[in-house]
């Protein structure tokens, strides 16, 4: 459904944008594209055991690997990767928070390469950034140099939870002017009903 209100879905060469609160189930839109693809997954917080369960809970293969990035040269580290990329692969960064608190040169020149080797290899990158009131120095930059920016909003209240997804920016294709209902427990529902008022 997703993919049919995207015309189509996420064109190779693209880097997404993926924010959400930390306390979302956002990681279910990640394990997603990587049931899609082969993924090159990075993992800037959680262990590489942790993400990997996590993963394959949602239903990605179970061979799937993921790569703990250096907490001290994140940015490098994850370069490191991105050089090698194989081509049809998806890039996951997951969070990015940790890169965008890097210098600046040297977090412009890592999306950069990123968006320049995507292209190439006719691959996908996908960089998750968490929403708090402790944003990154450099989140703007990461929305500025996306093709397609995700923005999931989760309100938990006393009647549930609900999730909002907006597409608010997809450079080459036809961004959203509404926000679509989704839910999200074990997958991705995205609800077609309109809201009445």
């Amino acid at each position: 459904m997703l993919d049919r209100e995207l015309d189509g879905g996420v064109p190779p060469g693209t880097v997404a944008a993926l924010l959400a609160e930390p306390a979302s189930q956002a990681g279910l839109f990640l394990a997603e594209f990587a049931d899609r693809h082969e993924t090159l997954y990075l993992s800037a917080e959680r262990s590489p055991t942790a993400v990997s369960r996590e993963l394959r809970c949602s239903g990605s293969p179970d061979d799937l690997a993921v790569t703990a990035l250096d907490r001290d040269a994140p940015v490098v580290d994850a370069l490191g990767y991105v050089d090698q990329l194989p081509d049809d692969t998806l890039v996951v960064v997951d969070p990015v928070d940790s890169l965008e608190r890097t210098d600046p040169g040297q977090y412009r020149a890592f999306l950069s390469e990123l968006r320049a080797t995507v292209a190439q290899t006719g691959g996908i990158a996908v960089v998750y950034g968490l929403k708090h009131d402790d944003a990154p120095p450099q989140r703007h930059r990461t929305e500025y140099m996306a093709d397609l920016v995700f923005d999931l909003r989760t309100v938990a209240d006393g009647d549930g939870v609900e999730n909002r997804l907006r597409v608010p920016k997809f450079r080459g294709g036809r961004a959203l002017t509404d926000a679509l209902r989704v839910s999200l427990t074990d997958r991705i529902t995205v609800d077609t009903s309109r809201d009445i008022a």
